[in-house]
């Protein structure tokens, strides 16, 4: 007969939208143990697995057993409660923060929530707000030093049409014929099959996983339930919008801009850069600062999702982008937001533990926006034996291939923009060519002392592109995980088109591969998008800001790398300054926020790096 041997969670702390998917094993009737579902409609002998989720209710009126927690930091008690979330009925999980401080920082994108609400929104006694009072200007805050119970009756300061006191309705009592009684509380069926994800409905409740065998004939249990328990639902953290800032207005200050309902220019595409860091990688022996729960697949991929989405780019460039996920996760996802993709793996696998897998570069475009013409996959191990077969003698070939066999790879892509406004020229018009862009995505080697292998795959790739932009008059993009901090040789060469003979970097040679060093340099107008915001024109607090967040030496980020150990930029996007030109920038983070609590990866950001964005106008012909 079939029987549940173990149940567990990967982790015991849910997330509202993202799927809890359990381990459990099975023993088969031949005694052979397996982890997959054996569903009602493919029995084994008769029988078949029966998984239920249940959520727990206080059988209290008062509701006393959900406690509210912060919406940002959610593994703290809410102390504070935005009242104007109250008043526009706004989802109560989203009202609740830990301190008032917390509230402060996080009032720019909470007051954006706000604003997506009419300013005539009825109140809670049915009568309608006075449209002379500025409802989103203040907000008032509830302090409760034994935090707030969802259920408690705040009181709202309204306008005088609206005065008094009102209450948040008590979210509605869900009926269930497989209701349970347990003591205190009432079982509440939410949910059947083996995967589960919590809603809004499910914050602030334990919830419950029973697994048992079923008789196909009767339907009924031949064995003891196997539960497991979860903590608390805790809402998935919000953290701040990054806007999008325009580096030209008319009256010289920036306008910065929210990504969402934002309009799109003719002429203008946006591209994402952004080291996603594959699950291989999230090890918690490295990032043990980031809670487990937050550290695990099953979150991160809902949370880089969001965040992905959210960018509305029309060209993703991601790195660290694990070989299963993207064609079970990835891929399957994006494409239901209208991107089509390409993808290279690197070359070659590595074991974690349950199977062998690797990582690669994947580069998504949206279909409506670009067609694919061709793709070129760079593999830096080919350019290695081609280099170690005509370069070097047979004694020094084995230590040269250790050296430089390193895995990196990098993937091109031109695309065919489908309809472009250029100059009062319409490309991709009917019997026209639409506007062709050529873009290369790159995951450099990280290792610090290997100077000599980081500018060498840099360099490898730049003349790849540079026999392109030989066979076609193209805008290229070069963006990817490099690696290279500013000033660095491989930062050098893409940025200035040569590295000085005197570079504290090509000290480390010992295979002669970088001498002399007048051979290391490329013909492209490569510029940094990021250096951009060193030449943003206007003053005021928002310029100001932005740029304390840049090097001044460089011109480029003071960090796109966030961990315990290390802090600095590492990541880029060049292009081709005869050809395109930057329109705008997301805005950079704080560290100070960042590395307020932890480091990255966080609850909030779900990679160890930053995504960078920019987006870019063709230059008309005769600024080429």
């Amino acid at each position: 007969m079939l029987t549940v041997i173990r149940v567990h969670l990967p982790s015991d702390i849910p997330i509202a939208g993202c799927e809890l998917s359990p381990y459990v094993l099975l023993r088969r009737p031949d005694d052979s143990v397996t982890t997959k579902d054996i569903p009602k409609s493919s029995p084994i002998d008769g029988y078949y697995l029966r998984c239920c989720w249940f959520r727990i209710h206080s059988n209290s009126n008062n509701n006393n057993n959900k406690v509210a927690v912060c919406s940002v930091h959610p593994l703290k008690l809410a102390t504070v409660q935005c009242l104007a979330c109250v008043k526009i009925k706004l989802a109560a999980a989203k009202s609740f923060h830990c301190s008032p401080k917390c509230f402060l920082d996080a009032w720019q994108h909470h007051h954006s929530m706000h604003t997506l609400f009419p300013t005539n929104a009825y109140c809670e006694n049915g009568l309608q707000e006075d449209d002379s009072s500025d409802n989103h200007g203040a907000v008032n805050l509830k302090l409760n030093t034994r935090g707030p119970r969802v259920g408690d009756s705040p009181a709202l300061v309204f306008s005088s049409s609206c005065s008094g006191i009102s209450t948040l309705s008590k979210p509605a009592q869900l009926s269930s014929s497989r209701d349970q009684e347990d003591g205190g509380g009432t079982w509440q069926e939410v949910g059947q099959g083996k995967s589960y994800t919590p809603t809004a409905d499910d914050i602030g409740h334990v919830l419950k996983l029973e697994c048992t065998v079923v008789n196909a004939s009767n339907g009924l249990g031949v064995t003891l339930a196997r539960t497991v328990l979860t903590s608390q639902v805790i809402p998935a953290p919000s953290p701040t919008p990054r806007r999008l800032f325009s580096l030209h207005s008319a009256d010289g200050f920036p306008a910065a801009q929210n990504l969402e309902g934002r309009s799109v220019a003719p002429g203008t595409f946006t591209v994402l850069s952004y080291n996603v860091l594959a699950d291989l990688y999230a090890r918690s022996d490295i990032y043990s600062y980031c809670p487990p729960w937050a550290l695990s697949w099953a979150y991160r991929r809902q949370n880089l999702l969001r965040e992905v989405v959210g960018y509305q780019a029309d060209i993703l460039c991601l790195q660290e982008v694990q070989s299963d996920h993207f064609e079970e996760f990835f891929a399957p996802e994006l494409e239901k937001h209208g991107y089509a993709a390409v993808y290279k793996k690197k070359t070659a696998e590595v074991y974690t533990g349950t199977a062998y897998t690797t990582d690669g570069c994947a580069t998504f475009f949206r279909r409506s926006r670009f067609t694919l013409v061709k793709k070129y996959e760079v593999e830096f191990n080919k350019a290695a034996q081609s280099l170690s077969e005509a370069l070097m003698p047979s004694s020094s070939k084995i230590a040269a291939l250790t050296r430089l066999l390193k895995d990196n790879v990098a993937l091109i892509v031109v695309l065919e923009a489908r309809e472009t406004k250029i100059g009062g020229d319409m490309q991709g018009a009917p019997g026209k060519h639409g506007q062709l862009l050529c873009v290369a995505n790159t995951h450099i080697h990280a290792n610090p002392e290997l100077k000599d292998v980081k500018l060498w795959q840099v360099h490898t790739l730049l003349k790849g592109l540079e026999k392109i932009a030989a066979s076609a008059d193209i805008p290229m993009l070069v963006a990817g995980d490099f690696n290279s901090i500013p000033g660095s040789a491989p930062h050098s060469l893409l940025a200035t088109g040569r590295v000085d003979a005197a570079h504290p970097d090509l000290a480390t040679d010992p295979l002669g591969i970088l001498h002399p060093a007048s051979k290391l340099c490329h013909s492209l107008p490569l510029v940094s998008a990021c250096s951009s915001f060193g030449r943003m024109n206007g003053l005021g607090p928002t310029v100001d800001r932005q740029r304390q967040r840049m090097d001044p030496n460089s011109n480029e980020p003071l960090f796109t790398n966030c961990t315990r150990d290390f802090l600095g930029t590492l990541d880029y996007i060049f292009y081709t300054e005869n050809t395109l030109g930057v329109e705008s920038l997301l805005e950079l983070l704080d560290e100070s926020k960042l590395r307020k609590d932890t480091a990255l990866p966080s609850p909030e950001w779900s990679s160890d790096h930053i995504a960078l964005l920019a987006e870019f106008r063709y230059m008309p012909k005769q600024h080429q």
